[in-house]
């Protein structure tokens, strides 16, 4: 690991010490899982579903003819499966 120091303002240092004891992990170990969890959602090392399925749309033929209008409610009946499966 690497050693970096920052400032924080004061409310940002209680607030993150606060979530750190109620999780039970020290601070720095909370800043390293919300760093995480940002550079997995912000820089592409872990792509959201909705992403990934919309990086699908338009590569086959569902043989289905209401797509176009009805996109939004196929896309959600294919995540909500995602999530259930």
């Amino acid at each position: 690991m690497h050693r970096t120091q920052i400032y924080l303002a004061p409310e940002q240092h209680k607030s993150l010490k606060q979530k750190a004891a109620k999780k039970g992990v020290s601070l720095a170990q909370l800043i390293r899982e919300i760093l995480t969890a940002y550079l997995k959602q912000n820089e592409g090392l872990e792509k959201p579903a909705g992403e990934i399925y919309m990086g699908l749309v338009g590569l086959g033929q569902s043989g289905l003819s209401d797509v176009s209008a009805r996109h939004d409610d196929y896309l959600t009946e294919v995540l909500k499966n995602d999530h259930h499966g």
